[in-house]
C-alpha cells in the first residue's frame, strides 16, 4: 500500500513570512525542504487591514485578483514582479504587498510553471495549467451562458473542491466555490463572504466529473462573454484534503483525519450563515496550539487565539469557537507539512 505519492509536500506549497521595506525590489525567499517556484500566490497584510491579493501565471503575475470584494481583475507593475526558483519578487506596491510598517504572509502554490495550453474537448475553449502529481489546475474560459456548458480542467480526475472569479467588470463578480462530492450539485459557497453558508443556485447542472467543470448558467461563473479564472482542487493522499467535519461545541472538540500533518487549514461554516471564515498554517503558528489566524471575509488584521491543534495525522479543535467548533458543519481545505506515512514508511513526528 502507497501511503502517499507525494514524500516532501513543500515541492508543490509552502508559506512565506515577510517584513516589508517599502523598496522596490524585495525578494522573498522560501525555506522548505525543496525550492518551489510558485504559480498561485495569495497573500495578505498581517499587522494592517488591506485587503487580501492573489496572483497566478496563467493569468500573468501583474494581474491581481481581490478575492475578499467585488472588484474585477486588475494590473499592476509594483505588486509581484517575478517568481524565482524558490519564490517571488515583489515592488513596492502599497500597503497590501510591501510597506516598510507591516508584516505579510504569503501562500503558494505549484502548478506547472506558468507553462498552458488550449483544451478544445469541452463545449467552452479552456485554456488549463495543470498539476496531476499535486491535484492543481488553473482554468481560464470565456462564459457563454448556457447552462450544463462543459469545461475542460485537465486533471484527469473529478475536481474535489473548484474556485470561480469572474475576472471583467461585465458581471456579479463574487467568489463562487463548489465540492459536488460534499453539497451535492448545484450547491456553492463563498469563502471570501462570512454569509457563507451553502446555498442551493437551482443550478443543477453545476458540477465536476473526470473531464469537465459542468456549469449552470449562473452569475457567479458562466455569463456569456465574461471571462473567468477557476482553481482546481483534488484529494492527493498524503498532501490534500477538502471535507467537512460536525463541530461540538465543546473545548474537547473533534479530531479530523486528514492523513498528513498539514500545513495550512482554512476552515469555515456551511450550515448556516454569519460566521468568519480562518485560515491558519504551521509557518506563523510554529507550535500547537496554532493561535494565529486571517480571516478572508474582512480585511482585518491576524488575530490571535488558542483554538486548534495540528497533529501527525489530522487536526483537532479545542476551544468552543463558533468559526470552527460551534455546534454546526464545517467545511476545509488543507495541505500538508509531512504526509502521516511517506511511500518509504517514515512515519511523521508530532509538533
Amino acid at each position: 500500500m502507497a501511503y502517499t505519492t507525494i514524500n516532501d509536500p513543500s515541492a508543490y506549497f509552502q508559506t512565506a513570512l515577510y517584513d516589508g521595506t517599502g523598496n522596490n525590489p524585495l525578494v522573498i525567499t522560501n525555506d522548505g525542504n525543496s525550492d518551489l517556484e510558485p504559480d498561485l500566490i495569495w497573500w495578505k497584510n498581517r499587522t494592517n487591514a488591506n485587503d487580501h491579493r492573489m496572483v497566478d501565471t496563467s493569468r500573468g503575475i501583474n494581474k491581481h485578483i481581490v478575492p475578499n470584494l467585488t472588484s474585477n481583475e486588475a494590473t499592476s507593475s509594483t505588486y509581484v514582479l517575478s517568481t524565482q526558483s524558490d519564490g517571488y519578487t515583489v515592488g513596492n506596491g502599497d500597503g497590501s504587498v510591501n510597506d516598510g510598517s507591516y508584516t505579510y504572509v504569503g501562500w503558494q502554490w505549484k502548478a506547472n510553471g506558468g507553462t498552458t495550453s488550449t483544451d478544445t474537448s469541452g463545449d467552452i475553449d479552456s485554456t488549463i495549467q495543470v498539476n496531476t502529481t499535486a491535484g492543481i489546475s488553473i482554468v481560464l474560459y470565456e462564459g457563454n451562458g448556457v447552462d450544463g456548458a462543459t469545461v475542460p480542467h485537465g486533471l484527469g480526475v473529478a475536481p474535489a473542491v473548484v474556485h470561480f472569479k469572474a475576472r471583467d467588470p461585465a458581471s456579479e463578480r463574487s467568489w463562487n466555490t463548489i465540492a459536488p462530492a460534499l453539497w451535492g450539485d448545484g450547491y456553492w459557497t463563498n469563502i471570501f463572504d462570512n454569509d457563507s453558508a451553502v446555498s442551493d443556485s437551482g443550478l443543477s447542472n453545476w458540477t465536476t466529473n473526470s473531464s469537465n467543470i459542468v456549469l449552470g448558467d449562473g452569475t457567479g461563473h458562466n455569463i456569456d462573454g465574461t471571462d473567468y479564472v477557476a482553481y482546481c482542487f483534488t484529494d492527493i493522499q498524503g498532501y490534500s484534503k477538502f471535507g467537512e467535519y460536525t463541530g461540538n461545541n465543546d473545548a474537547d472538540g473533534p479530531f479530523v483525519y486528514t492523513g498528513f500533518k498539514p500545513a495550512y487549514l482554512l476552515v469555515t461554516r456551511t450550515n448556516t450563515g454569519g460566521y468568519s471564515i480562518f485560515i491558519c498554517d504551521n509557518t506563523r503558528s510554529e507550535y500547537n496550539p496554532i493561535s494565529k489566524f486571517i480571516k478572508t471575509d474582512v480585511a482585518n488584521v491576524e488575530s490571535t487565539s488558542a483554538d486548534i491543534n495540528f497533529l501527525s495525522n489530522g487536526f483537532k479543535c479545542i476551544s468552543t469557537t463558533t468559526g470552527h467548533n460551534s455546534a454546526g458543519t464545517f467545511f476545509y481545505m488543507a495541505f500538508a507539512e509531512q504526509p502521516f506515512v511517506t511511500a518509504g514508511g517514515i512515519p511523521a513526528t508530532a509538533r
